[in-house]
């Protein structure tokens, strides 16, 4: 998927209006989208940014754990996405990190529930304002009631994940991490495709199948009465390039047809089905008298609700100048970057590297390296090295599998060969960008220092380790010491794997010391 920068983004924004305006109904579009200024490169969970000013990962606002930071974030999110005719966020994830396997792991705020609830509530807050109005983006908080605990790590996008486990038995710990963001005021909630197994008064399909789910304890329970969407793709299946077929993910709804899930889905309390065109369905349910006309008008008003709140029947136009004026502006780029410094969480040695020195580095474009330290090519004649590496994963080889970062969390034996022999060689610092829990105790005994990020640039990583900037995060997930710890560990629990690396929490960082 290409990044689309402002003019275009918000010429084409403002052409899709007048379009809308002049259709039999003159009803404006309400324009949503997946997250759009971080790292993450699965263009199934994520958008390039198009400009937009790049911060870290949620999970990099996790180990900061601080709700002013993410309530600044979120204002500037809000500004940016405006300012293109972006008017509806599908996030934030209120998801507890429990499975250490999961892929979706750096779109969540971590393992902590206290933590993730503040941080979900905050988020919602920087989105909305006050009061949801013409001035807010509206939030779509997910994956309702908590998408983290994956049989087996492995994710409900596909049929090998479909299965939510809770062995630990906390499937009310994962829904009432949602309970503060409700509260703030969400506009919006998306269920994920997961289907509970062993949950007391549940039927084992999909979330959004569930009445009790939906209907029942988010709407009965909680109250709410906004917009429910569904996760993407579970009423029909998907054609992908080349001709392979991806299924719909209605998990548990399998045998159903089309219509089936349809009637389904609205009998469970949901809205809008997402990733779906298929009006003929639903009308031609109507006409057979299998769907009440008055179900329909239920969910099409709280559509319309939010559209009118929004402000835009009265302007849905966007300024285009200002777009390319407001997105990827130099103060919300500066506080980007300032957050992927601070965010960022020392896990063994001392910082900063000295000044002067001669520099290796892999992993990191030579040229960056270059304004810290006089670089060489050969480590043997390197004062230190500076290596970067992501967190080990399994390639799948099908599309669109391929996008997710699933299974193994240790370093293949070649990289830890690879690492041990320059460590071995040359004091060398480590950085992980941890998208998911890095299963690396080599690391740890042998690198001079083991620094994690969460999305940073190479300019951002050097400032830690030459000391422009510090490290102030502490770990948002636990990092365990093995994968038989992992795969003994149960889904659902936050933490606890046996003896771990480094626990929920941790940081080696001195605090600075108290005036």
């Amino acid at each position: 998927m290409a990044p689309v920068s402002a003019g275009p983004l918000s010429r084409w924004h403002n052409e899709v209006q007048r379009m809308a305006a002049g259709s039999r109904l003159g009803i404006p579009v309400l324009v949503s989208s997946d997250p759009r200024h971080s790292a993450n490169e699965n263009p199934l969970t994520s958008v390039p940014s198009g400009g937009c000013s790049r911060w870290p990962e949620p999970l990099g606002f996790g180990a900061l754990a601080d709700p002013d930071a993410v309530r600044s974030f979120a204002a500037v999110v809000r500004a940016e996405y405006a300012a293109v005719g972006i008017r509806l966020a599908l996030h934030p994830m209120a998801d507890l990190a429990t499975e250490p396997r999961w892929c979706r792991t750096s779109g969540t705020f971590g393992a902590d529930p206290d933590v993730v609830a503040r941080l979900a509530a905050a988020y919602v807050e920087g989105l909305q304002g006050t009061d949801l109005g013409p001035d807010s983006v509206a939030a779509m908080v997910k994956h309702w009631p908590g998408a983290g605990p994956q049989a087996g790590g492995e994710d409900a996008h596909f049929a090998s994940g479909k299965d939510q486990v809770y062995p630990d038995g906390r499937y009310e710990e994962h829904r009432n991490v949602f309970r503060p963001a409700l509260r703030a005021g969400a506009a919006a909630v998306m269920p994920y495709y997961g289907r509970p197994v062993g949950v007391p008064g549940l039927t084992g399909v999909g979330f959004a199948f569930d009445r009790e789910v939906i209907a029942g304890q988010l709407r009965r329970d909680e109250g709410f009465d906004g917009l429910v969407c569904t996760d993407f793709g579970l009423l029909t299946d998907t054609t992908l390039p080349g001709g392979s077929v991806w299924p719909a993910r209605a998990w548990g709804a399998e045998h159903l047809d089309v219509a089936g899930r349809v009637l389904r889905l609205l009998d469970a309390g949901v809205d809008q089905f997402g990733g779906e065109w298929c009006p003929d369905v639903v009308a031609g349910l109507v006409e057979a008298g299998r769907l009440a006309e008055t179900r329909v008008d239920e969910s099409a008003g709280r559509v319309l609700t939010l559209m009118m709140r929004l402000g835009l029947f009265e302007d849905p136009y966007v300024d285009e100048a200002r777009a390319v004026a407001i997105v990827g502006r130099a103060d919300f780029t500066a506080a980007g970057a300032d957050a992927q410094r601070r965010s960022m969480v020392l896990l063994t040695g001392r910082l900063p590297l000295e000044k002067g020195i001669r520099l290796y580095v892999e992993g990191i474009d030579p040229a960056v390296a270059a304004r810290y330290a006089s670089t060489v090519d050969d480590p043997a004649e390197a004062d230190a090295a500076v290596v970067r590496i992501g967190t080990p994963y399994e390639p799948r080889a099908r599309l669109p599998e391929a996008f997710f970062h699933q299974g193994r969390l240790d370093l293949p034996e070649d990289d830890r060969e690879h690492l041990l022999a320059l460590m071995a060689t040359v004091p060398t610092v480590i950085d992980v960008f941890l998208d998911r829990a890095a299963v690396v105790p080599e690391l740890a005994g042998h690198a001079a220092a083991l620094l994690a990020d969460f999305g940073a640039t190479d300019d951002a990583v050097l400032d830690v380790v030459f000391g422009h900037a510090v490290a102030e995060g502490r770990l948002p997930i636990e990092l365990p010491s093995s994968m038989a710890a992992v795969e003994a560990h149960p889904e659902d629990r936050p933490g606890g794997t046996a003896d771990p690396l480094f626990p929920l929490g941790y940081t080696a960082r001195v605090p600075e010391r108290q005036a």
